[in-house]
C-alpha cells in the first residue's frame, strides 16, 4: 500500500507530466509543497489532507470548467499553516502566485488567489469551480467514523497550545456551525455523496462533547 507521501508525489508527477512542465520547474514547486506539508507541527493540514482532496478531485475533474486551476488551488490552499497565526490563506495564496507564475496564466493566478482566500470562511458562492473546491476541502466531515475520529484528534493536536476547556467550547462552535449549514455541500454531486454522512458525523461529535 502506498504511503500518503508516495501518493502525494505521484499526484504531482501526473500533473506535471500532463502539462509538460520542465523537470526544473516541477521539482522546484514540488519541493516547496513537500517541505510545507511535512512540517512537524502539522497533524491534519498535512500531506494526508492534500492526498484526500486530490483523490476526490480526480473523481470530479471532468465536471470542472478549469480543472488545472482547481487542482493548483488544492495543492496550495494550506501551504502556509501556522495554527496561532492569522491570514494563513492569504499567505498561501501569495506563495501560490509566486511559485505558479510560469504555470498559470495571469487570469488564472488571480482566480486561484481569490479561491484560496475563500477557503478561510467557506462562504456560499455561485461559482461552480469554487463550489467544488470548497466542498472538497470539507469532504473530511463525511469520512468514515474511524477517519472522522482521527481527524478530530489531529485538529486537537494542532491546537494543544489552547487551554482544554476553551478548545472544547470553540471546537463545538465550529462543528455546530457546519451542522447548521443547509446545505453543507453546494455541488449536487458532492451533496448527494457526502451530506448525509457528514451530518451524522457532526451530530455524533456534538453529542459526545455536550
Amino acid at each position: 500500500m502506498q504511503t500518503d507521501l508516495q501518493q502525494f508525489k505521484q499526484y504531482w508527477s501526473l500533473l506535471a507530466i500532463a502539462h509538460q512542465w520542465s523537470d526544473g520547474l516541477s521539482l522546484k514547486v514540488y519541493q516547496r509543497l513537500e517541505a510545507a506539508y511535512t512540517e512537524p507541527h502539522r497533524y491534519y493540514h498535512s500531506v494526508q489532507h492534500i492526498v484526500e482532496c486530490l483523490t476526490l478531485f480526480h473523481q470530479i475533474k471532468a465536471q470542472l470548467n478549469d480543472p488545472l486551476a482547481v487542482e493548483i488551488a488544492i495543492w496550495f490552499h494550506d501551504v502556509v499553516y501556522q495554527p496561532q497565526a492569522c491570514h494563513n490563506e492569504k499567505q498561501s495564496a501569495q506563495l501560490m502566485s509566486d511559485y505558479c507564475a510560469d504555470i498559470l496564466t495571469s487570469s488564472q493566478l488571480k482566480k486561484v488567489f481569490r479561491w484560496i482566500e475563500a477557503t478561510e470562511q467557506h462562504l456560499p458562492t455561485f461559482e461552480t469551480d469554487l463550489q467544488y473546491l470548497l466542498d472538497i476541502d470539507l469532504a473530511i466531515l463525511a469520512s468514515s467514523v474511524e477517519r472522522f475520529e482521527q481527524y478530530q484528534h489531529q485538529i486537537w493536536q494542532e491546537y494543544q497550545w489552547v487551554e482544554p476547556d476553551i478548545y472544547r467550547k470553540k471546537r463545538q462552535q465550529v462543528l455546530a456551525s457546519f451542522y447548521q449549514q443547509q446545505p453543507l455541500y453546494h455541488t449536487c454531486f458532492l451533496h448527494e455523496k457526502l451530506e448525509q454522512q457528514a451530518k451524522l458525523n457532526l451530530v455524533n461529535a456534538l453529542t459526545k462533547q455536550a
